[in-house]
């Protein structure tokens, strides 16, 4: 059997190009079924929206959540039958279009508020507006029991979003940190306690972030031997010196606090109890930060 031109084209006129499975088209509720719901778009058959595919969430009443002849969109997810007749989505355009919002806020730093809905070995699961996401144990503020945060809510920021893979990560650490650069300003005392020490520096945890007390911002004097001098564990009080929000790296100082060069070292705990008095060289340290 031969496919002729007219046949081509009475293909093509039978087929409707504008209702090809992944179009977004505007339509209206014109009817409804015991699984979903007709949707008038304009076609040659009225379209159809199955009921699960009518919202993120489960829908208890179709006809009040979609009333007739009001206008819409939905996403066509099946070509026509030999009828014309599409099936439409309005859940994965929504989720389309919430993808769209996470990337953008993504890539503006932005930060947002989930529910934890569950856990597993390696962290907590999270409701994003009804997508599904993830945040690492390494990630949360308080990991040590993943049971008591189901039902809480967290703010965090984002380290993954992929549409592709269906993959949402996020952070509650970035969230706290970027919270803190936004409190914190350069000059202000803060208390610690110290969370690491490494050839270079003591990074100081505080108010849920760390911030770096660099060797040289220890004392005015050359610090022979950090050890010595600090443990982890061990309470603290700094000034902050450096903010760099780009990097999100908060720099400390206790040399700001000395009365004498060396003293730090000498008199710790006397230079720490004494800490708030000593606001009065800030002006000076900052001065030679910036030199």
């Amino acid at each position: 059997m031969t496919f002729s031109a007219d046949d081509f084209a009475r293909a093509l006129a039978e087929h409707d190009y504008d209702f090809q499975a992944g179009r977004i088209v505007t339509g209206r509720v014109i009817g409804y079924g015991s699984d979903g719901a007709y949707v008038e778009i304009g076609g040659k058959s009225d379209a159809f929206l199955p009921l699960k595919e009518a919202a993120l969430g489960r829908v208890e009443n179709l006809e009040a959540y979609l009333p007739q002849h009001e206008d819409r969109e939905f996403l066509i997810i099946r070509d026509q039958d030999a009828e014309g007749r599409v099936v439409l989505s309005i859940r994965r355009l929504l989720v389309q279009q919430l993808w769209g919002r996470l990337k953008q806020l993504e890539a503006d730093a932005q930060l947002l508020t989930v529910k934890v809905t569950g856990t597993n070995k390696g962290g907590v699961i999270v409701d994003v507006e009804g997508l599904r996401g993830f945040v690492p144990r390494s990630h949360l503020s308080q990991p040590e029991d993943l049971d008591a945060l189901v039902g809480t809510s967290l703010t965090v920021g984002f380290l993954e979003v992929n549409s592709d893979t269906n993959k949402l990560v996020l952070s509650e650490k970035i969230a706290a940190r970027s919270q803190a650069m936004e409190r914190l300003a350069v000059g202000q005392l803060v208390e610690g306690t110290v969370a690491s020490l490494k050839p270079y520096g003591a990074f100081v945890s505080f108010d849920g972030v760390t911030g770096l007390l660099h060797i040289n911002q220890i004392s005015k004097n050359y610090v022979d031997s950090l050890p010595s001098l600090l443990q982890v564990g061990q309470a603290i009080k700094a000034i902050v010196v450096n903010l760099d929000e780009s990097r999100n790296r908060i720099s400390l100082s206790t040399k700001a606090f000395e009365k004498y060069p060396g003293e730090v070292l000498k008199e710790f705990d006397a230079v720490m109890a004494d800490a708030e008095n000593r606001m009065a060289n800030l002006g000076n340290l900052l001065a030679e930060s910036e030199a």
